[in-house]
Order: structure tokens, then sequence, then C-alpha cells
């Protein structure tokens, strides 16, 4: 459950199973299975809900006795164990976010080092997350995650290139790298940023077409990872980098280290680097110390910055976070309101930014056919988060997993329409 930081460890825990020759699979439909292990999300509170409510329905199923254990891990079981323990007693056992060997043990399974980078993927294999650190070290007033995942490591440059060597040996032509902060990359191990090594390295990797990089955190920010991007022609000309509010105040109550000002500064300084490149952000509406005046200044930040990718979430009231002992002044409602606002005025960005699209042509990597259409995307677009290419299956064959060039001919605020040029 949760994000792709979870889906990755589920797919090495589920590598580490089959390894040790116990058949596993991931969400199985099938009716046989003994044992489920549940990799929950503890971020916010509808996430935290969902993880509850998986819980209660696979306890419910041993109780009726259709499975004999549940074993339940992820953040929500490290946040939460001890109240977990008390209230859902019928789980078998509760593991943390690194309780991977200790996972293995209840199968009498052992930690098998060789399958280190090896990872069975859970979708189609043309693209695939890796996850270069764990952790966190930043002081956000508004995030559990250091709670749940505990302070930041790097995986070593050596290990992620032979992972991605794996990776591209079985198909894969995308590498999302993911951390909870991508640009503190390398600070524990080499005593430096060290993400522009990473990713020249990377970039090396034969089979590997594109790299994209996510959860690039703005303060102390390394210019020489958008050098490389410029420079390297497989890493994509995109960067998600979650910038969280649009008001000086809001951002000093957020702890983020930074200003509007010198969040602006960077934008700039980034697309005078790659004019091209495609800069996703998220936000957060409604966070304790924003007024009518900060929604406001954030509301003018958006329609200045133009970001060619956006996404908004509602504050959520987090408990033993530093966020939790200030005012929550805005009902849920209000919040709500507050980032339909702000995704109204985004919708229209992104709408005028793809009508400039048409009549261009994309490198277009196809992931899945759906309703009638190839669904696929360009370099400026990351899985399940960002536009999407529509092609017309009726009309073009295209397989799923390669590339084709596709030539725009309209577009909506968050769809582009294509047919396959030969």
């Amino acid at each position: 459950m949760g994000c792709s930081k979870n889906l990755v460890d589920s797919e090495v825990l589920l590598t580490q199973l089959k390894g040790n020759g116990i058949d596993a699979s991931h969400e199985s439909n099938s009716d046989d299975n003994n044992i489920i292990i549940i990799n929950t999300c503890g971020f916010i509170d509808n996430a935290k809900q969902e993880s509850i409510d998986t819980i209660l329905q696979y306890v419910d199923a041993k109780e009726q006795g259709l499975v004999d254990k549940v074993y339940v891990t992820g953040c929500l079981s490290q946040r939460y164990k001890d109240d977990l323990e008390k209230e859902i007693p019928q789980v078998d056992a509760f593991f943390g976010t690194r309780d991977l060997p200790a996972i293995l043990k209840k199968f009498k399974a052992d930690y098998k080092h060789e399958l280190v980078g090896e990872r069975l993927l859970t979708h189609s294999a043309h693209y695939a997350y890796m996850k270069i650190s764990e952790g966190c070290d930043r002081p956000c007033s508004f995030c559990a995650i250091p709670l749940m995942r505990g302070g930041h490591i790097s995986r070593p440059i050596e290990e992620l290139v032979k992972e991605a060597q794996h990776k591209a040996a079985n198909g894969t032509k995308e590498l999302l790298l993911i951390a909870q902060d991508s640009t503190y990359y390398g600070l524990d191990l080499y005593k430096k940023r060290n993400l522009a090594e990473l990713m020249d390295r990377l970039a090396d990797v034969e089979g590997i077409d594109w790299i994209r990089l996510h959860y690039a955190y703005p303060t102390g920010f390394p210019m020489d990872v958008i050098q490389v991007m410029k420079d390297r022609p497989n890493i994509c000309k995109y960067l998600d980098i979650p910038l969280q509010h649009g008001s000086t105040s809001v951002l000093k109550t957020m702890r983020r280290g930074t200003t509007r000002e010198k969040q602006e500064e960077l934008i700039h300084s980034i697309r005078e680097m790659i004019p091209e490149i495609a800069i996703r952000t998220t936000l957060i509406a409604g966070h304790p110390g924003e007024g009518e005046k900060e929604f406001q200044e954030m509301v003018d930040f958006v329609e200045r910055m133009k970001f060619e990718r956006l996404g908004v979430f509602t504050y959520s009231h987090e408990e033993n976070t530093h966020a939790f002992s200030m005012e929550d002044t805005l009902s849920q409602e209000e919040k709500q309101d507050r980032a339909n606002h702000l995704m109204e005025v985004q919708e229209q960005i992104s709408y005028d930014l793809n009508q400039e699209k048409i009549g261009k042509t994309y490198k277009v990597l196809i992931d899945k056919k759906e309703g009638g259409y190839f669904v696929g995307r360009t370099e400026f677009d990351s899985v399940e988060v960002d536009n999407e290419v529509l092609i017309d299956a009726s009309k073009f064959y295209c397989r799923v997993g390669d590339f084709v060039q596709a030539k725009v001919f309209d577009a909506t605020e968050f769809d582009l329409y294509a047919t396959v040029e030969n």
C-alpha cells in the first residue's frame, strides 16, 4: 500500500522469499494462499485508514479459516506498532520498515546477499523504480516520514549500477530514481552530495533509455545534477521537486529552510540551463499559519511559475510532528476548496502548455492498452501521475514497452492525442 518506495520494499521482499524457494505472489487473485503480508502506509489519514481497513479485511478472513496467518509491515506498523498490537491482536506479527530479515526469519528463510540489486517487478518490466536511499534527516513540520523511515541512508553507487544492469538485462528501459530526499544522496557515504555522479554512472548502463529523477528537495539543491541532465541524452529533462508552498512565512513555519524568492530563483536557474525541462512540484493547502493572504501568495506563485506538472495535497494534522502542536484552524472542506482552486489554476496552465505541443513529434514509451487506446508517455511525464499520450488502437498498433515516434494532433488539460509516425 502507499507510495513507490513501499512498492520497492514489497518487490525486494518478494524476491527474497522466492530466492528462498517460497511460493509468493504480489496481490494474487487466487484463493489458495495461506499467508498474507500487508505492507502498510502511514503517511496521512486516508492512507492510514485504507491500511487499517485492509488489515481488518484479512484478519476477518483468518477468523473464517480462509487464511492461516496475517503479517503486517511498513510505515503504519513502524509508527503505531504498540497501538496496533493492542487493537488488532489477531495479527500474527507486526514489523517495521527496516525489519526485512525478521520477516524472512518467520519463514525460516535467509537474507540472500547475492540477490541484492535483483527485484521481481510487480508491474510491466519496461520501467522500474530504483530506491537510491532510505529515510530522511529533514525537520519539515508536517512530515512523519522520519518517524517511520528513520534517518537518511544512501545506497552505494556500485550496488545501484549493478541493479540497473540487472534490470536492463531483463527488459527495463526506464529507471525512476526515488528516495525520501534524493538531493541528499551521498552525504553519508561520500561526505558530499553525489547525486550527479550517480546519475552519470547510471546513464552509462547499456539498455537504459530514460532515467527520471523524483523527490528532489529544493534547499541546497545541487546544480551539477542539472548539468548532468543537460549533458546526458538518456536522462529525462524532467524534475520532480516538491516545493510545498509559495508563501515565505508558511515555508518558515513548515521548517523548509528556504523562501519563496529562493525557490523562484532556483526554478529560473534550472529553466535557464534546460529551457525545455518539465518541472513537477507538489504543494500543501491549509498548513497551520496559512491565512487568506498566504494562500493567495501560493496562488500567485503557481500563476507566475507555470509549473508543467503540479499536485496538491490538503494538510493532514499528524501526531508527533512539529506542526501537531500548532492550531489546525481550517476544516477539511476549506482545505479541499483551496486545493481545488489551485488545481483549477493549474488546469488552465497545463491546457495552454499542452496546446503548444500540437503538431510536434515526441518519443513516447507505451505503458498499456486501455479503453481503445494505447497509452504512453513522453520524457516529460512520469508514470501514473503526469500527462498521458493516447494513440487510437483501431488505427495504429503499438507494443507495450516499446518506444514510438508520436505526432500530437490534439490536447486537453492532461492528455495528448497523437498518431504514430513511421
